[in-house]
């Protein structure tokens, strides 16, 4: 079978989890091709992403004559099914207020559909509910193949009538949450008769981190945090929190791996805090260098305020590192607090800071339990592989295939009366 994948932007720094899932879906037996609505960056540095490049073919990399052309061919060729990929675009243009936005995601898909019948795609799957999935179901429109689309969170939950997420759902084949939360508001924003397109596919993490797990303790005081410097991602508030920690006399070293919009305003917040000697900002770093940076830490701190479930959570958890998080989205149903690592309120500083103490008081025999259990709940619920698998049967059947992971909507029975 073939299905293609598109995505926004990819390889992407942040979507090696992407690359993961399709190199599982592949080794199930699957035949992959990659699309990509825009070309990779320029700060692509793993080079396991930098092989997907020549992989992968670029929408608006393409150039405007190739979509020009595709647009008149289709135009062309199809009337009927052009304008009624016109009006799709328009009503969907119109509930985010991007019309324009929405008639360039036509044209795209006009050459999307080009270059899938080239390949011989059966089936098109996007990750993100957002402009992918509005590519993909104009592509339908226009007569290409069946379509699913892969949900994270919290930008599809945070906006949903503006990215027509019910009718995504509604065109699609099949509809994929990445955790039983995400599960949850597909089901709260998707018609009932919807339900039950939504499937459990989990994102996962390999060999790399599965095989190696969980690694004994490291003895010492530093904590990493791995993520994009973003308002979301909680940096600022770990900085002050780890303020907290200094005030109060523990000795602790934190480092922010990753890169991002916010890094000006976390390194202003670090001077402010004076703690230039115990934080520090690694910037972009490939997946082997993640992997050393979480291997050298005591725990891992992720004080997020809205997530989906973080593959970077998987990563820590299955090399034996406990993690400080918060009570966010799909987060819980990885992270057991008192077992796995410590969970606490998004946003509250205080309760972060009695977190990272409790982490710099255990123990290197409560680390390695801990260690041992989050390690162990990865390799249960999180490899890439299995997962790979579950999403090829899923593409095999239209999504009609069920499992314990991707089970369908229970069936109700509503009684009325007083």
């Amino acid at each position: 079978m073939i299905v293609a994948y598109l995505v926004n932007q990819y390889p992407h720094v942040s979507h090696s989890f992407i690359r993961r899932e399709i190199v599982g879906v592949e080794a199930a037996g699957v035949t992959v091709k990659r699309f990509a609505v825009r070309p990779p960056g320029a700060d692509i540095v793993d080079p396991a992403d930098r092989a997907e490049v020549a992989r992968t073919r670029s929408l608006l990399g393409a150039g405007k004559p190739a979509l020009l052309l595709a647009v008149l061919g289709m135009l062309l060729a199809h009337p009927v099914r052009w304008f009624r990929a016109l009006r799709t675009a328009w009503r969907l243009g119109g509930a985010a207020g991007k019309r324009l936005r929405h008639l360039i995601y036509l044209v795209e898909a006009c050459l999307l559909v080009r270059w899938l019948r080239e390949c011989r795609a059966e089936h098109l799957h996007t990750h993100f509910g957002t402009n992918p999935a509005a590519v993909a179901l104009l592509a339908r429109t226009l007569g290409g193949p069946p379509y699913s689309f892969t949900v994270h969170g919290p930008e599809e939950f945070d906006r949903p009538d503006a990215l027509s997420l019910r009718e995504k759902i509604a065109g699609a084949a099949f509809v994929v949450a990445i955790s039983s939360f995400g599960r949850s508001q597909l089901y709260r924003w998707a018609r009932y008769e919807d339900w039950g397109k939504v499937r459990v596919v989990r994102c996962g993490v390999d060999a790399t981190f599965l095989d190696d797990g969980p690694l004994p303790p490291a003895e010492n005081t530093r904590f990493v945090c791995v993520g994009r410097l973003a308002e979301q991602k909680g940096q600022l508030l770990l900085v002050a929190a780890a303020a907290r920690l200094a005030e109060a006399g523990h000795d602790f070293e934190l480092v922010l791996a990753g890169d991002g919009p916010m890094r000006r305003e976390v390194e202003a917040a670090v001077h402010e805090h004076g703690l230039e000697g115990r934080v520090r900002i690694t910037g972009w770093l490939s997946n082997a260098q993640v992997r050393a940076e979480m291997v050298a830490a005591r725990a891992m701190v992720l004080p997020s305020f809205a997530e989906g479930l973080p593959v970077v959570i998987m990563e820590a958890l299955a090399l034996g590192r406990p993690v400080v998080t918060t009570f966010v989205a799909g987060i819980p149903d990885l992270v057991r607090d008192g077992e796995t690592g410590w969970l606490v309120p998004a946003g509250d500083v205080g309760r972060l800071a009695d977190a990272l103490a409790a982490a710099l008081d255990a123990t290197p025999e409560e680390l390695a339990v801990m260690g041992a259990a989050g390690a162990e709940a990865v390799r249960a619920a999180h490899n890439a592989a299995t997962e790979g698998r579950k999403l090829a049967a899923l593409f095999a059947s239209g999504g009609k295939h069920s499992d314990d992971a991707a089970e369908p909507a229970p069936r109700l029975s509503i009684a009325g009366g007083a």
